[in-house]
């Protein structure tokens, strides 16, 4: 079966494909070997810069970066026939630049290819690098648009009074616009914790002590070449490893974005459930159908796409989180396989936040029902008399309160001011608790 949006077994490269492409730069199988081939070239040309290699070279800097950045589908294609052979991924990579370097009558040089290397050379520095550009040019700022939509909801619903409610119950009110605001702190305070953590890479030969290096040039310190070399491309050298990265940093990356997507699932509930206490209703798009069999209604389904999408991405990025750092000795390759997937739930967070962001541009606030809802619970505003009262020393206010409004009547505005006529209080702190409603009892 022909591979297509239609026959794709995962979603994100199926019916979510439209969503995910971008990604398709950073984790496909092209993207790696596209990676991997530009950490062999920057790497045969610093042994170029630090005069290892026997002799200057015809082929320009140019020429040899434009093996990786003119890179083909072509290209990749022609790796992938190479490994049938080689049945070795990475070296496969390798001779396909030696093959190169003979077209640029570059063969004088061609065993400096790989020099020195393992594999994981290649590998821990192609994919931490594909994951730090994949989330600088994609995942965060899409990260930062929700942030963007949340903060202008938040500046034009500022003022719009609400009733909160804690433990499900009518609680002090609040303002529609906090209450947003409390999501965008949380996500961009933990957005920019997960921007802090390091991209790190391992780079130091066959068990992580630069042995094939040492023994043919011990006069080098590669250690400091090795340094210099991850940090031009980005990244943050590991000094002590063993065959692989340790990714203590990829977990705790994972582990940050998974407190975003957590905190995105909890925006997720509470719009899904102020949509069906009426407090917003939503757009309608011509030719839409919310239910098969109901036809009144319009379903929060974009809340709830984005929901399970983070669900999924937070159960892969805590597999990763707690499998990675793990490994038997000074290698195994059970970090190999899981690596491949790492694109997975990054790919679900993408889904996740355009599904949020649409479920967000298509609210409209309901404002008649927020109303409605402030005026039937008046005894809201019992803790702020009470309070006051406790201000002027009025004995036992709380216990007087508690009386009045845990009752199975309802407490209206009428029930309120009897009670505060009936208090032995001068006039003008009457008039004071009077003022007092459930619409600017909101807080700063």
């Amino acid at each position: 079966m022909e591979l297509s949006s239609l026959t794709a077994i995962s979603p994100i490269d199926g019916r979510y494909r439209s969503k995910t492409e971008a990604l398709g730069a950073y984790f496909s199988e092209f993207a790696l070997i596209k990676y991997r081939v530009r950490i062999e070239i920057e790497y045969f040309l610093a042994l170029m810069d630090r005069g290892i290699l026997p002799s200057k070279l015809s082929p320009s800097r140019e020429e040899l970066q434009n093996i990786y950045l003119n890179f083909s589908l072509n290209d990749a294609e022609a790796i992938k026939i190479l490994e049938k052979t080689t049945n070795h991924d990475v070296k496969a990579v390798e001779y396909f630049i030696k093959e190169r370097l003979k077209v640029l009558e570059c063969s004088e040089a061609l065993e400096f290819v790989h020099f020195g290397l393992t594999s994981q050379d290649i590998n821990n520095t192609a994919i931490p690098l594909s994951i730090k550009e994949a989330l600088q040019q994609v995942l965060f700022p899409a990260f930062e648009a929700l942030l963007l939509q949340l903060n202008d909801l938040s500046a034009a619903w500022e003022s719009i009074p609400m009733l909160a409610r804690t433990h499900g119950q009518p609680a002090s009110p609040t303002r529609l616009g906090k209450e947003i605001q409390v999501f965008a702190e949380r996500l961009s305070l933990q957005l920019s914790e997960a921007k802090r953590i390091p991209h790190a890479a391992k780079f130091g030969g066959a068990t992580g002590n630069f042995n094939a290096h040492h023994v043919a040039y011990p006069n080098i310190d590669w250690v400091t070449f090795a340094n210099q070399f991850v940090s031009d491309l980005g990244l943050q050298r590991s000094q002590t490893t063993t065959q692989i990265e340790h990714y203590d940093f990829l977990a705790a990356l994972c582990d940050a974005l998974k407190r975003l997507n957590t905190i995105l699932i909890d925006l997720n509930r509470d719009f899904w459930t102020y949509i069906s206490m009426d407090y917003f209703k939503q757009q309608l798009k011509a030719g839409e159908i919310g239910s098969s069999a109901m036809p009144h209604k319009v379903n929060p389904i974009d809340f709830e796409n984005s929901e399970g999408n983070l669900g999924l991405a937070n159960a892969q990025l805590e597999f990763f989180a707690a499998k990675l750092p793990i490994s038997r000795l000074q290698r195994d390759l059970t970090d190999s396989t899981v690596l491949r997937n790492i694109g997975v739930p990054l790919a679900h967070t993408l889904i996740a936040l355009q599904s949020t962001g649409k479920g967000l541009g298509k609210l409209l606030l309901n404002s008649e029902k927020m109303q409605a809802d402030l005026e039937e619970n008046w005894m809201v505003v019992a803790e702020a008399i009470q309070t006051i009262l406790r201000r002027e020393n009025y004995p036992e206010p709380y216990e007087a309160l508690k009386n009045l409004t845990r009752t199975n009547a309802k407490i209206e505005q009428g029930a309120i001011h009897s009670f505060i006529d009936g208090l032995a209080i001068n006039a003008s702190i009457k008039e004071e608790l009077k003022s007092i409603t459930p619409w600017n009892y909101t807080g700063i």
